[in-house]
């Protein structure tokens, strides 16, 4: 049994004298852990929807007499009431609220037709509206699609961004149709979620993923504003990650990397962690290896760069190299644009088999690419002392067990690649609100610093010095006004710094030493829990 002490105003109308109140729980959780899933962590090659599912119940564990402990807060005084309801509450945030799975038919150039087949999951409607990726790929399952909605819904809850969460994908091979016929595919995609009420500003957002950009999610607004939002000043919003050109933000294109660089940058300089895992807690000198070199890859790579560390091997799926010397990111991602690969960068030495790189020895491993890269049976061989999951699941339970044994600090995926999502909720209020961040309060800042450096002036001349106070280039430029990307990526800093601050809490509240996955979703599960509970199951 805990004892837990909480201040008490009142349970139903029943008004107590303000004080403390000592309530006993047990400790023990009374929510049986799936059978299910229980050999979950000792697989070699677990399905991701079965990964999800067993790190949410591995945290719901933990949180069940805290469940408990806020519905007592809340007046559910009957324990049957309390279990009954806390019950439903994990069975409705362990599921999906609905799937849509649709067909239809495709008019190709070459004048043949084919059923194409999309899906658009939404795991939680708790906050509203949802905001999810949408994909192109022909490798992702119905399962894949609920468990990446889940982990949007916790992304979301993680980094504070008060949406529910989804996913989408439609099936094919964007490589085998030519652009018109991909625009087609895309606009019929959005006009059956249209007409079924499953998209829209206040409902569920697509965002660009994997095989899909800015062009695709202007043609969902697009076709979106030509039907149902034809009359709705909001209707911009229905969709995250356009051009600029159609209502989308400066900064979300580097959001991903910004974050996961803000992720690393706490634990890093965390010195208790640094300790830890045997590094010292600055950037200068460290080393890393980064697994991905799309567009989460080059700007990762770009910010770590820039905090003084270095780059000492890149994977792609076809190749890696490596320079114990160092590896010039910016002459690598000129090297790719003009060669398309980054097969034969000058200086490197080439791993046919991309994976053998992450074993190297090295500060720091960023997976960014692909699922399950760091599995039971290689798990032993990484030599990295942090790694910062840019990908969705790159590291299996039994894997991360074993991480933790060699003192392997290892940053999640659900905190880590919440850098997008958080610039999609930045640009979501931007068309809401229908003007840019900051445009509103250029004036009134200049104002404001000019003020204070006329009190600083006037105050030391009240001391007997008259010194000009004289603005350095950069103020001078903030002064003219910070730009929409300045304050996009001083509010995801700020988003990222809380998030993992309380992330860390977590970690120690409930003694979970290096396991930051299950701090982070303890986090993210019972701020969903609590909004359940707050709304109510009727």
């Amino acid at each position: 049994m805990c004892s837990v002490f909480q201040p008490f105003y009142g349970i139903r109308n029943n008004v107590l004298k303000q004080g403390f109140v000592k309530l006993k729980i047990s400790a023990k959780s009374t929510f049986p852990f799936p059978t299910h899933l229980a050999d979950v962590p000792e697989e070699e090659d677990p399905q991701f929807s079965r990964m999800v599912e067993y790190n949410v119940h591995n945290a719901i564990q933990l949180l069940d007499s805290r469940f408990l402990f806020s519905l007592i807060v809340n007046g559910v005084t009957s324990p049957h009431h309390r279990q009954f309801k806390k019950e439903c509450i994990i069975n409705f945030l362990t599921n999906c609220d609905s799937v849509l799975e649709i067909r239809f038919p495709m008019k190709r150039d070459s004048g043949s037709y084919e059923l194409i087949t999309g899906y658009r999951a939404h795991h939680s409607l708790h906050k509203k509206p949802a905001l999810g990726g949408l994909l192109y790929s022909t490798e992702i399952s119905l399962d894949d699609i609920k468990a990446l909605s889940a982990i949007s819904t916790f992304k979301c809850a993680c980094i504070s961004v008060p949406f529910g969460g989804s996913k989408g994908c439609i099936k094919i091979d964007p490589t085998k149709y030519s652009p018109t016929e991909i625009e087609r595919i895309t606009r019929r995609y959005a006009l059956e979620l249209i007409k079924k009420n499953y998209i829209g500003p206040g409902i569920d957002l697509p965002s660009p993923d994997i095989n899909t950009n800015e062009r695709e999610m202007a043609w969902i607004m697009d076709t979106y504003v030509k039907t149902l939002g034809h009359k709705d000043v909001y209707s911009f919003g229905c969709a995250t990650g356009k051009p600029l050109s159609a209502g989308g933000i400066r900064g979300l294109t580097s959001a991903t990397g910004r974050g996961i660089f803000d992720a690393a940058n706490y634990f890093l300089t965390n010195e208790d962690l640094a300790g830890v895992v045997g590094l010292t807690p600055v950037w200068k000198d460290k080393t890393y290896i980064i697994h991905g070199f799309g567009k989460v890859g080059i700007h990762t790579s770009r910010y770590f760069e820039r905090a003084g560390a270095k780059c000492i091997g890149v994977a792609e799926h076809d190749i890696a190299i490596y320079n114990k010397d160092g590896i010039s990111v910016h002459e690598l991602e000129q090297y790719k644009l003009k060669n398309n690969s980054i097969k034969g960068f000058p200086g490197s030495i080439e791993y046919p088999n991309s994976v053998e790189l992450i074993f190297e020895n090295c500060d720091l491993l960023i997976p960014a690419a692909r699922q399950q890269i760091i599995r039971k049976s290689n798990a032993d061989k990484i030599q990295a002392k942090m790694i910062v999951e840019g990908a969705h699941g790159p590291i299996t339970p039994a894997a991360d067990k074993i991480l933790r044994k060699k003192r392997c600090l290892v940053i999640p995926d659900i905190f880590a690649s919440a850098g997008a999502i958080t610039v999609c909720y930045f640009e979501w209020l931007k068309n809401i609100k229908q003007a840019s961040h900051g445009k509103l309060q250029f004036g009134s800042d200049h104002e404001n610093i000019e003020h204070i450096l006329d009190s600083v002036a006037e105050s030391l001349k009240m001391h007997g010095k008259e010194i000009d106070i004289e603005k350095t280039q950069s103020l001078s430029e903030r002064m003219i006004g910070a730009s929409e990307k300045i304050i996009v990526q001083s509010a995801l800093d700020f988003s990222m710094y809380r998030a993992a601050q309380d992330i860390y809490e977590k970690s120690k509240v409930h003694k979970l030493g290096l396991d930051l996955r299950t701090a982070a979703y303890c986090r993210s599960i019972f701020k969903v829990f609590r909004s359940f509970e707050a709304l109510g199951l009727a």
